[in-house]
């Protein structure tokens, strides 16, 4: 008798069948799609070479992957430490038993998950990075990046701790450990591990969102790209190859981040399901 998996019946003969219609369907219908799109281009003239031609010439090649894509990760490297820092710090205030503690840490990350990223980053430039040119601009994006992002990883440490089973702080409790050898020893090490898709994912938004500095003229990929489309009125072009980069960019830091969590958390080993034969678990 074939093994089964005990978390859903496996599908039908008409079930199968569906599904590949199903999925024909939609291969069908996402090639008309790209066919649709690179047919409006052509017939708008946005496949002309003149159009094309920056992103095959060295200089501006240069300029995308050392003052753009360089630039980029450094605000994103920089706003992602930060916000490390940031969120460890009142996250575990948010958790802590004293209440002056709590009281303002929580006050603190409601308040920087409330306001949009991109207002956040307006009001910083304007009452302090204005004065300072391009540094301020690249400050005031990495600081905006930090406080939003941090306060979003304050609540996923908050969770995660929260996640560790209680019987593990109360075993430590009970061999005489203090409350902070308990939240640094016992908890925290294990929830790393179990809040570790979250903060990728985190990773992925703050590279995404340093973007948004194109509203205070900061460096990095859209600076650079509207310095194009302005000398070659390509701005079609540019957002097609500034979002191509932008997806290899977080595609690499996927492949990254799913190697770490093989290498040091193993959670896409596959659960051992049990299987039944002759009505006998195995």
């Amino acid at each position: 008798m074939s093994s089964q998996s005990v978390l859903f019946d496996a599908p039908g003969p008409r079930t199968v069948a569906r599904h590949r219609v199903y999925s024909v369907v939609t291969v069908v219908a996402l090639v008309a799609l790209l066919g649709l799109v690179v047919w409006r281009l052509a017939v708008t003239g946005q496949l002309e070479y003149r159009l094309w031609e920056p992103f095959v010439t060295p200089r501006y090649i240069e300029a995308l992957l050392v003052d753009g894509v360089l630039t980029t990760l450094s605000m994103a490297g920089a706003a992602v430490l930060g916000a490390v820092v940031f969120g460890l710090v009142f996250g575990l205030g948010k958790i802590s038993h004293r209440r002056w503690i709590s009281g303002p840490s929580f006050v603190v990350v409601e308040f920087f998950r409330a306001v949009p990223v991109l207002l956040l980053m307006i009001a910083v430039f304007f009452s302090w990075g204005i004065t300072r040119g391009d540094s301020g601009a690249y400050w005031s994006v990495v600081v905006a990046l930090t406080a939003y992002n941090g306060a979003v990883l304050a609540e996923v440490f908050r969770a995660g701790i929260a996640a560790v089973p209680k019987g593990q702080g109360e075993a430590a409790f009970a061999v005489g450990m203090s409350r902070t050898q308990v939240t640094w020893i016992i908890l925290l090490p294990q929830a790393v591990k179990i809040m570790l898709p979250a903060l990728i994912s985190q990773c992925v938004v703050a590279v995404k969102d340093t973007s948004l500095g194109y509203a205070v003229a900061a460096p990095g990929l859209t600076t650079i790209g509207r310095g194009i489309y302005q000398g070659f009125q390509n701005q079609v072009p540019t957002v097609i190859v500034l979002a191509g980069l932008y997806i290899l960019i977080n595609l690499a830091l996927t492949v990254l981040a799913t190697w770490v969590q093989r290498k040091f958390v193993g959670e896409n080993n596959p659960i051992a399901l049990q299987t039944v034969d002759s009505g006998r678990a195995v």
